[in-house]
């Protein structure tokens, strides 16, 4: 069993239900899935891009993107509808964990000046959504290797019915957030 998934159920849970009196186990927030989203707007002009962003993700999740298209056409961007022009990754199960773990105890301490996670980056349903600015960060990519830098969003969904809950339940499971009022 995944470490982090273990860590759930042995503290996580009971900690969650005493502190907010949730009588019943399944009401106690969770992961569902992990979305990892990279947009290459640069594909458009050169469509080996893609290429180079799905090997990147696959490096970085250990599961096969599937590759976006546009909806629209844009003449300003050149862009015609059904171009390919990014690459995205729904991660659950074991694989979504093993991600989550490695992205809190790996990655995010690698940024530079990080200071902690914003605590306001949650939609009000429990979904925390946070961007990197490069994929370098991850000990998957090797520097020599990487063309482009590419950013990345990053989407965590939980069953949390409110963002104070999620908040909590990322804290407990061990999302480096920053302490309430300090500056971004």
């Amino acid at each position: 069993m995944n470490r982090l998934r273990e860590r759930y159920q042995k503290s996580v849970v009971p900690n969650l239900r005493k502190r907010f009196g949730l009588d019943n186990v399944m009401r106690v927030p969770r992961l569902e899935k992990i979305v990892v989203n990279m947009g290459v707007g640069e594909a458009v002009a050169e469509p080996k891009q893609i290429e180079e962003a799905v090997a990147d993700l696959v490096a970085i999740t250990g599961q096969k993107p599937v590759v976006t298209r546009a909806r629209k056409s844009v003449a300003t961007y050149k862009l015609r509808a059904g171009m390919q022009i990014g690459a995205k990754v729904t991660l659950r199960g074991d694989r979504m964990y093993a991600f989550f773990d490695k992205l809190v105890n790996i990655v995010l301490p690698r940024i530079r000046d990080f200071r902690g996670m914003s605590r306001t980056s949650l939609d009000g349903r429990g979904n925390y959504a946070l961007g990197l600015r490069e994929q370098l960060v991850f000990p998957e990519i090797s520097y020599d290797k990487v063309a482009h830098v590419r950013g990345m969003d990053i989407v965590i969904v939980t069953t949390a019915q409110n963002d104070e809950h999620a908040l909590a339940f990322l804290a407990e499971m061990g999302m480096p957030l920053r302490k309430e009022g300090a500056a971004a």
